[in-house]
Order: C-alpha cells, then structure tokens, then sequence
C-alpha cells in the first residue's frame, strides 16, 4: 500500500497525511500496524465467556483478515519500524502473541512459542492464499476446524 492509496482510500490528501504523521511513511506504517494488531487483538480475545478459545480464536483472525484486506496486508508484509519477538515489541502486539500462547498451550514457555508462531504462521498463510482467491470459501469451516484439531492441546 501506497501512501497515496492510503490517503484516497481515506479521502485526504498526502500533504494533510503527512501532516498528521511527521514521521513520514514509517510512522504512517507503524501507526497501521499497531492499531491493526490491536483491533486483531480484540478480535481474538471475543467469546461468550471473555476467555479466547482455539476455534474461536481462528475463526477471528482469518474473519479480521478477510474484512480488513488492506490492512491486513499492510499488518503482514508492510515494511516499518516495529519490532517483533523482542523486548522492544510494543505490548498489544505481546498481548495478541500471549493469547496464541494460551490457546495451543505446551509443556513450557518455549513450546508455547512454537506452537503459536506456528498457528500464526498457519493462519497467515491461510489468509494470504484467501486473498488471493486460491482457497475455495466452501470449505472454509472445514479448514478452521482441521487447524484448531492440528493446534489443540492434547494433540
């Protein structure tokens, strides 16, 4: 994305833009990403009983992928300053991490990471295929429930 894409999308100039964002596009970027993780963040966190749970949880992320494709996109492939798995990675994007954690679960804390970097992996490439119209949306259940029985705790 474009800063002039974004700016028409939003219909502002990129003079106006800029002016918001004196950083330029990397603040612009940044800004999109981190709000992006936060909305996908309280997107996972949602059930009836305010506990995430893995189906849930899936159906979330791919259900935010879907209806926020630009942002999205810019979330997982734009070039910015936000630093991932490390100290310096600001906290709501920890929290969206900490909930992948909860739900996969393992033995100890690096088997908890592993298992969520690869149910974000799995869900990242899920929704990059489903953007680009390679995954048939018949079998759109089907698919979250074959991934929340490869993620689920006792598997």
């Amino acid at each position: 994305m474009t800063v002039r894409r974004l700016a028409d999308a939003i219909g502002v100039s990129q003079p106006i833009l800029y002016r918001h964002f004196p950083g330029g596009r990397d603040d612009i970027v940044g800004r999109v990403v981190v709000d992006g993780y936060a909305e996908l963040a309280e997107a996972m966190a949602a059930s009836d009983d305010g506990l995430a749970t893995l189906p849930g949880l899936i159906g979330a992320y791919l259900d935010f992928a879907r209806t926020h494709p630009a942002v999205y996109e810019a979330m997982a492939s734009a070039r910015s300053s936000i630093v991932f798995a490390s100290a310096e990675t600001p906290a709501i994007l920890r929290r969206g991490f900490a909930l992948l954690e909860q739900v996969v679960g393992g033995s100890d804390a690096r088997e908890r990471a592993v298992r969520a970097e690869l149910l974000w992996s799995t869900l990242h490439g899920i929704s990059q295929l489903d953007a680009h119209g390679r995954l048939d949306a018949v079998l759109d259940g089907l698919r979250e429930e074959a991934v929340a029985a490869l993620f689920a705790r006792d598997a």
